[in-house]
């Protein structure tokens, strides 16, 4: 069995922020408004190769921020969501999956706490603070590589990993990565072959942890790691990719023409 584990904000879908043409097609609404999107090319290519591989998204999103996800090619079986701690099958959470996610952080909880109350004090901090299922916490600064240094400073780096991504800023538990929730799904399914696409931080886990990982120039490098340019949509390299690797009957080149 060969599994394509993605992520999915600027993997897979991209928000109306970002400009991806006109040929796109709507993958999100939130609050009656279009917020996401695919490309046609990407639909095409992604509805051939869930045809032959199973795809799993592995996203920071929560539970109700991915079910908000429409690509038009029906849902996927099984995802996983709040960066691989909360597993979802056929539209069910597991719950044996998410209490041994919480066993493997526990550990972490006090220092958790530590930044809740460092983020409550820090002044640049101007949005809600979120503790998510008790996995991981995040909330949003004016000066997010600021605040994330103060983090650093004060918190042990052998419990929490500390993240940005753009006015966000992540307080993360040691083992809540996206590479050991592939390790984990790959041991669950007996998958063969396992490839692996992301284009953060959050991902680099699981680049590693894969056989083959597409991301990015410069953000994992190594054997089996094939590197999308500045100049390519990271979604449409991505699963041209794998429709060559697996041997699409179609070839990417054929969908793309």
């Amino acid at each position: 069995m060969t599994i394509l584990t993605t992520d999915l904000d600027n993997t897979l879908i991209y928000s109306y922020k970002h400009d991806i043409g006109e040929q796109k097609r709507c993958a999100e609404i939130y609050q009656g408004r279009e917020i996401s999107f695919i490309t046609d090319r990407t639909y095409e290519m992604l509805r051939e190769l869930s045809e032959r591989v199973r795809i799993i998204p592995i996203t920071t999103r929560t539970r109700e921020q991915y079910e908000r996800i429409d690509l038009g090619i029906g849902g996927f079986d099984t995802a996983l969501v709040c960066n691989g701690g909360v597993l979802i099958e056929n539209g069910e959470e597991n719950r044996e999956w998410y209490e041994q996610s919480r066993r493997i952080i526990e550990k972490s909880d006090s220092e958790i706490n530590r930044a809740i109350r460092l983020m409550e004090k820090d002044s640049e901090v101007f949005f809600e603070i979120r503790y998510i299922r008790g996995l991981f916490v995040f909330t949003k600064s004016n000066t997010p590589e600021q605040t994330a240094q103060r983090l650093k400073n004060e918190l042990d780096s052998e419990l929490l990993d500390i993240f940005t991504n753009g006015t966000k800023v992540y307080a993360v538990p040691k083992g809540l990565d996206k590479g050991l929730a592939l390790r984990r799904i790959r041991e669950r399914l007996g998958a063969d072959k396992i490839i692996a696409a992301g284009d953060s931080e959050f991902d680099i886990p699981m680049l590693r942890s894969a056989d083959i990982a597409v991301c990015p120039k410069g953000l994992a490098e190594g054997e089996g790691v094939i590197s999308c340019g500045e100049d390519q949509l990271l979604a449409e390299f991505m699963l041209k990719a794998a429709l060559d690797i697996t041997g699409s009957k179609q070839t990417a080149s054929e969908v793309f023409n």
